[in-house]
This record gives C-alpha cells, structure tokens and sequence, in this order.
C-alpha cells in the first residue's frame, strides 16, 4: 500500500472529542485534498500525492474504548 508508508509519518497527533465521540489520528501538516470514505465511521483524509494525512473514527467509542487509550514513545 503506497498511501500508506510509515516512513512518511513525520509526527502523530491523537486527540478525542467527547462531545462528537470523534478521534482523529493525524500524521503530518499535510494539506488534506481529498476524504475518503472506508465506511460510515472511517475516513481517511490525503495529500496531493495521495499519501495519508489523517485518520477520523467517526462514533469511536462504539469501536475503542477511548477511556484506556495511551501512549508509549519509544526510543528510535
């Protein structure tokens, strides 16, 4: 998957909104041009190049449990 190259991913960016129940992944400043629809919860925002930008879970306390979400940064 082209689109879809870690390397590319130069920060992430993970934040909920209780009030929608929506949790948007972002991977770069990337200006999004187009939205993808992989279905009626899942969107997948790219670039001009076709690279992903961003991720939105639409509804996403019905497919995550946002109360246990954390992070670990690991060392590169």
């Amino acid at each position: 998957m082209e689109w879809l190259n870690v390397k590319d991913f130069s920060r992430m960016d993970i934040r909920y909104f209780q009030d929608t129940d929506t949790l948007p992944v972002s991977f770069s400043n990337g200006e999004i041009v187009e939205t993808r629809d992989v279905n009626e919860n899942f969107l997948i925002e790219l670039d001009a190049d076709g690279k992903v930008v961003s991720v939105t879970i639409e509804h996403a306390g019905e497919h995550v449990d946002v109360s246990k979400l954390y992070f670990e940064q690991i060392p590169v």
